[in-house]
C-alpha cells in the first residue's frame, strides 16, 4: 500500500502536470466559450426612446421603399429612361434598397422586442450583406461619374462608347469589387475568436464593434481595413475628381448660360450623392482613433446605413427634370 506522503506527493504531481497541459492547450479548447449568438444593444435600453425611433426608422424605410421601388419602376415603364445614365440609376437604387433591407427591418424589430439576439451566422449574414451593397455603391458612383465624364466631355461619342456591353461590363466591375471587398471583410471579421461577450455596443452587425468582442488581437486586421479603404477609395476619388474636373473645364466653355446650366443640370444630382456618400464614409473609417466614441459611431452610422439609402432616390428625383417628368406622366397614365 502507499502511505499517505506517497499519495499526497503523488496528487501534487498530478496537479503540476493538469496545469502545465492547461496553459499548452490552445485558447479556443479551454478559455473560449462558444458564441451561438450576438445581443445588439442598439441606439438606446430606453423603452420611449426606443419606440420613437421605431417610427422614425419606420417613416426613412417607407420612405426609402417608395422612393426607391418607384425609380426602377419608371426606369422599366419609360422608353425614354432608356438610357446608360438611367440604367446606372437604377442599379443604385436597387442597391441602395437592397443594403437598407439588410440592416434597417432587424433593427426596428429590437426596438419593440426584449429579445435583441441575432445568431452567429445571421450575425455573419448581415455583415456580409450590407457590405456587398455598400461596397457596391461605392464602384457604382465611380462608375456613374465615368458616365458624365463621356456624355459631357464627349457627346457626340457618347452612344458608342457608352455601349449596351460596355454598360453591363462597368455594371460587372462594380458588383465583383462589391462581392470581393465584402468577403474580405466578412473573413476578416468571423476570422477571429469569440469567447468572452456576446453583445455589440450598435444597433446592427458592425464590423468594428464585432472587433471589439474579439479575445485575439486586432491590430492586422485594422491595419488590413485602413489599407483596403485607402487602396480603394483613394483611386475611387481620384477618377470621380478628375472626370469632374474635366466636365467642369469643358461645361464652363459652353457659351450660353443657358447651355452650361442645362449641362451642370445633368451632374448636380450625382456630385450631392457623391459628396454625402463619401464623405460619410471617409469620417468613419479613416478618423483617428484618439476621436473614436461610441455615440459619435452609431449615429454616423445611422445616417450612412439608414438615411442615405432614402436620400439618394429624393436627390435624383427633385433634381432631374426627367425623372420627375417620368412620374408625371406615369400617374396621369393611373
Amino acid at each position: 500500500m502507499n502511505s499517505p506522503s506517497s499519495d499526497t506527493a503523488f496528487g501534487i504531481k498530478r496537479q503540476v502536470l493538469n496545469v502545465e497541459i492547461y496553459q499548452k492547450q490552445p485558447l479556443k479548447s479551454w478559455n473560449e466559450t462558444l458564441v451561438l449568438e450576438f445581443i445588439l444593444l442598439g441606439l438606446s435600453d430606453d423603452p420611449h426612446i426606443q419606440e420613437m425611433l421605431f417610427v422614425l426608422f419606420l417613416v426613412i424605410y417607407a420612405v426609402t421603399v417608395l422612393g426607391n421601388v418607384g425609380i426602377l419602376l419608371l426606369m422599366m415603364v419609360d422608353s425614354q429612361l432608356h438610357t446608360p445614365m438611367y440604367f446606372f440609376l437604377s442599379n443604385l437604387s436597387y442597391v441602395d434598397l437592397c443594403y437598407s433591407t439588410a440592416v434597417t427591418p432587424k433593427a426596428m424589430a429590437n426596438f419593440l422586442s426584449n429579445n435583441k439576439a441575432i445568431s452567429f451566422s445571421g450575425c455573419a449574414v448581415q455583415l456580409f450583406s450590407f457590405y456587398l451593397f455598400v461596397s457596391s455603391e461605392c464602384f457604382l458612383l465611380v462608375v456613374m461619374a465615368y458616365d458624365r465624364y463621356v456624355a459631357i466631355c464627349n457627346p457626340l461619342l457618347y452612344r458608342v462608347i457608352m455601349n449596351r456591353e460596355a454598360c453591363v461590363l462597368l455594371l460587372s466591375v462594380a458588383y465583383s469589387g462589391g462581392l470581393l471587398l465584402a468577403v474580405s471583410y466578412t473573413a476578416c471579421t468571423f476570422s477571429l475568436r469569440f469567447c468572452r461577450y456576446n453583445q455589440i455596443n450598435h444597433f446592427f452587425c458592425e464590423m468594428l464593434p464585432l472587433w471589439e468582442l474579439s479575445c485575439t488581437d486586432t491590430y492586422t486586421n485594422k491595419v488590413f481595413i485602413l489599407v483596403t479603404v485607402t487602396a480603394v477609395g483613394t483611386p475611387a476619388c481620384g477618377i470621380i475628381l478628375t472626370s469632374y474636373g474635366y466636365i467642369i473645364t469643358t461645361i464652363l466653355r459652353i457659351p450660353s448660360a443657358e447651355g452650361r446650366s442645362k449641362a451642370f443640370s445633368t451632374c448636380a444630382s450625382h456630385i450631392t450623392a457623391v459628396s454625402i456618400f463619401f464623405g460619410t464614409i471617409f469620417f468613419m473609417y479613416l478618423r483617428p482613433s484618439s476621436s473614436f466614441s461610441v455615440t459619435q459611431d452609431k449615429v454616423v452610422s445611422v445616417f450612412y446605413t439608414v438615411v442615405i439609402p432614402m436620400l439618394n432616390p429624393l436627390i435624383y428625383c427633385l433634381r432631374n427634370k426627367e425623372v420627375k417628368g417620368a412620374f408625371w406622366k406615369l400617374k396621369s397614365y393611373i
